[in-house]
């Protein structure tokens, strides 16, 4: 029997992010307020000069679909940045999911924040089970080949990164505990300070100018300026109230 039509491309037969669940599949628990604060402070301080907020998809706890013989399979990365997407200004467009096979891009970073029950899976040093889903580090290094994994063990102060060196992730020395990442002129390194009114070593964006500002420090430095712009107008008789 002859087949009058082409079969459809899997664009059109695969399911979608609103076919896959969005929560935790029988998994308990959720983020704790660490990760969501470092989540913040890595979404906010994110600010490639190549890159705008509509160009790239940066996302906490979202579930990533990975594979197309799979579909069921995800992964669920503490943070992750995805270059070269369209974001949508509308909330009901919002995403459920990051599906690979119906985005077509696949992350550029992932983040994992590490805690005592997740660290070996975290760092590969686990084995996959038999009839099971590949392990994290499975997937990020082999799977979808992520160019670059940062891990942070807030217990120890332990900050890794790796780049994906040929079909392996290679380790990076990091100096000053920062890692560049030149594509995007931008890197990572561990901050001392305060944010969400937290204080602690948190992992924090920074390019060839220094820490990259948070929505607090940029409304604060847009204050002064103003101040200072103020100044000088008084200081030559007007009123910049008046203007």
């Amino acid at each position: 029997m002859y087949q009058n039509n082409p079969p459809l491309p899997p664009q059109e037969t695969m399911p979608t992010m609103c076919d896959l669940p969005s929560e935790l599949v029988g998994e308990s628990g959720l983020p704790d307020e660490f990760h969501c604060i470092q989540a913040d402070l890595l979404s906010e301080t994110c600010q490639p000069v190549n890159y705008s907020s509509e160009e790239m998809l940066l996302a906490s706890d979202l579930n990533l679909y990975y594979d197309p013989r799979h579909p069921s399979w995800y992964k669920r990365p503490d943070w992750y940045m995805v270059l070269g997407v369209t974001n949508t200004k509308q909330q009901q467009d919002l995403r459920l999911s990051y599906v690979v096979w119906q985005e077509g891009v696949d992350p550029f970073l992932v983040v994992e924040l590490l805690s005592p029950g997740t660290e070996q899976e975290d760092l590969g040093q686990t084995l996959r089970e038999v009839n099971k889903p590949p392990t994290k580090w499975e997937v990020y290094e082999q799977i979808l080949r992520i160019p670059y994994y940062v891990v942070y063990d807030r217990y120890e102060n332990n900050f890794r990164g790796f780049k994906l060196n040929g079909t392996r992730y290679e380790s990076v020395n990091l100096s000053d505990h920062r890692f560049w990442l030149e594509e995007i002129e931008m890197g990572l390194g561990l901050w001392q300070g305060s944010y969400q009114n937290t204080e602690g070593l948190w992992l924090r964006w920074y390019n060839a100018d220094g820490w990259l500002p948070t929505l607090t420090e940029r409304a604060e430095a847009e204050r002064q300026r103003a101040d200072r712009l103020a100044e000088k107008l008084r200081a030559i008789g007007v009123n910049p109230d008046s203007l």
